[in-house]
């Protein structure tokens, strides 16, 4: 039985391979380099920090603190590995140590766009214990996973049996409960109308127990209609509990706001000085605008200084951002019973005082300001930084005494399945990110190069192709589209490596390559708004890197 097996497995690799023809060999890459800089300019002294403190597309930050450290973890939507864990002593010299979702088992992205999966994540500590709740939109809805170590393992998903987004844990005392974004107990009265509800969770069972109590609808004035109530933590302070919370989406209009009560369960009345932290009512025409703010979470240092970590964004035109949403610190201060970040109408500063703590270990490579790197894939795995489109089902690289060598799988695009695509987060609007790819396409169409990718339908690719029976390099993009644009090509001569550069600037890119005898520009220029935001839609940013994709 077994040689018919193999003679048919053979007949049929034959045939494929006449349908198909010569497939290309593997795509191989030699390092990939960075160099990233700020569109504002500032100088920080000493005693100060930079915002953003996470640069790039690092969104719906959580915070927690255990000793003398702090962890924190950003939402990564179907990019995997996803879920970043970073560590900290000083609170704006982040390192990251991990990824929560690391295997594929863990949860499953199939067939799902860019922005959904994973987001707002909330990470906590319980004795000896490390939570991380989140919500899997569009794959299972919401769940919690822990670890011992933050850097991992983290544990596979337990699910839980409640609707909405964005849960957190709030710990009082030996008690947990949950507090998350549903669907108000009413049907709702205009589009975006949410509520807040919380229920016990028991953490030892890992169940849900009890009734669920609506704590806000709508938010902080139902009348006004406001939209998306969200993100919401509880803390307790001086007799009160305090819910903070985003409120009117993760757009221009997005704000923090607070609300407080005597009882855990409510009523929760409003600050009468809210929003607590919001960009929106600035002139849309100031310079180097931040904007977007809100999605905070508080955290105590040990002397009793309380801070803010946030998402907030850094156009570099009207509401257009390549980059992503990103993390921002600032303290909070206390008055008449009321937590503070920034008084309504003042600009998120680029520069402020550091806290009153230890400087992190000196050496640690910056994630914030003007800054460079070299990935030589040198190691034995892939950095942890980098990442993918969805969920892989089966291996597509490898490393090769310092190449990066990449195996065709789906085409980019194809939202059903997984591309051979691995990127890092564009991190400046103005940056340098280039490779050296060798690769030799067999069939018209064949291609390895770097792609940057905001989504399914928002992307480029830049490299080496096959027009025409002829080695090319060739530059493609899509916006919002289904099918590729070619905006520019030129051949190339033989068969050896191109070095592919792509330079951005804000709202456009560049494109230069070059081979063993010349460097050449094949496109200036290039308006690359369609890898905004703000075109392409969604929650993501920019993610750049090598790519293959064969017939």
């Amino acid at each position: 039985m077994t040689p018919t097996r193999t003679v048919g497995g053979i007949a049929l690799m034959i045939a494929a391979l006449m349908a198909t023809g010569a497939h290309a060999a593997p795509a191989r890459f030699d390092e990939f380099r960075y160099e990233g800089r700020s569109q504002e300019q500032v100088t920080v002294a000493p005693g100060e920090y930079r915002n953003p403190v996470l640069s790039g597309y690092y969104p719906d930050p959580s915070i927690t603190r255990v000793g003398e450290d702090y962890y924190l973890v950003t939402s990564s939507f179907t990019h995997f590995p996803g879920l970043p864990v970073f560590h900290s002593r000083d609170l704006v010299t982040w390192k990251q140590i991990g990824n929560a979702i690391d295997r594929p088992g863990q949860l499953d992205f199939s067939g799902l766009p860019v922005s959904k999966a994973v987001f707002a994540p909330d990470i906590s500590y319980h004795d000896g214990l490390f939570y991380i709740v989140n919500t899997c939109v569009q794959c299972g809805d919401n769940f919690f996973i822990t670890a011992k170590d933050p850097a991992g393992p983290w544990s596979d998903p337990v699910w839980l049996p409640f609707e909405g987004i964005d849960p957190s844990i709030f710990w009082e005392g030996d008690k947990a409960y949950i507090v998350n974004n549903r669907a108000p107990d009413e049907p709702p009265r205009y589009d975006g109308h949410r509520a807040i509800w919380i229920q016990e969770f028991d953490w030892r069972t890992g169940k849900m127990v009890g009734e669920s109590t609506q704590l806000v609808n709508g938010g902080i004035d139902i009348r006004t209609k406001p939209v998306w109530i969200e993100g919401p933590h509880i803390i307790k302070k001086d007799g009160f509990y305090y819910m903070i919370a985003a409120e009117g989406g993760t757009g221009d209009n997005h704000s923090e706001v607070v609300l407080r009560s005597e009882k855990l369960r409510g009523p929760y009345v409003p600050y009468a000085g809210n929003p607590i932290l919001s960009q929106r009512t600035l002139e849309r025409d100031r310079a180097n605008p931040v904007t977007s703010a809100g999605h905070a979470k508080f955290v105590q240092t040990p002397d009793g200084a309380w801070w803010a970590t946030f998402l907030a964004t850094r156009p570099y035109g009207d509401d257009m951002y390549n980059i992503g949403r990103e993390t921002f610190l600032l303290p909070v201060t206390w008055r008449d019973g009321w937590p503070h970040i920034l008084p309504d109408g003042e600009r998120i500063p680029f520069v402020a005082k550091r806290p009153d703590l230890p400087a992190d270990t000196p050496g640690t490579p910056p994630l914030t300001g003007d800054f460079g790197y070299v990935d030589s894939f040198d190691g034995s795995t892939l950095a942890m930084q980098w990442i993918g489109v969805r969920t892989p089902s089966a291996p597509f690289h490898r490393l090769d005494n310092g190449w990066l060598v990449l195996e065709s799988a789906a085409e980019m695009g194809d939202q059903q399945r997984v591309p051979a695509f691995l990127g890092r987060r564009q991190q400046h609007h103005i940056a340098t990110m280039s490779t050296t790819v060798d690769f030799t396409p067999a069939a018209d169409g064949d291609r390895a190069g770097l792609a940057a990718m905001q989504s399914d339908e928002s992307f480029l690719f830049f490299g080496i192709t096959r027009i025409a029976g002829k080695r090319h390099v060739a530059l493609f993009t899509r916006d919002r589209a289904q099918s590729d644009t070619l905006v520019a090509s030129a051949p190339v001569q033989g068969t050896g490596p191109v070095t592919l550069t792509i330079r951005a600037d804000g709202g456009t890119m560049a494109f230069d390559y070059a081979t063993a005898d010349a460097k050449r520009t094949l496109k200036q220029g290039l308006d690359a708004g369609f890898l905004s935001t703000k075109r392409a839609q969604g929650f993501t940013g920019t993610v750049v890197g090598p790519y293959v994709w064969t017939r």
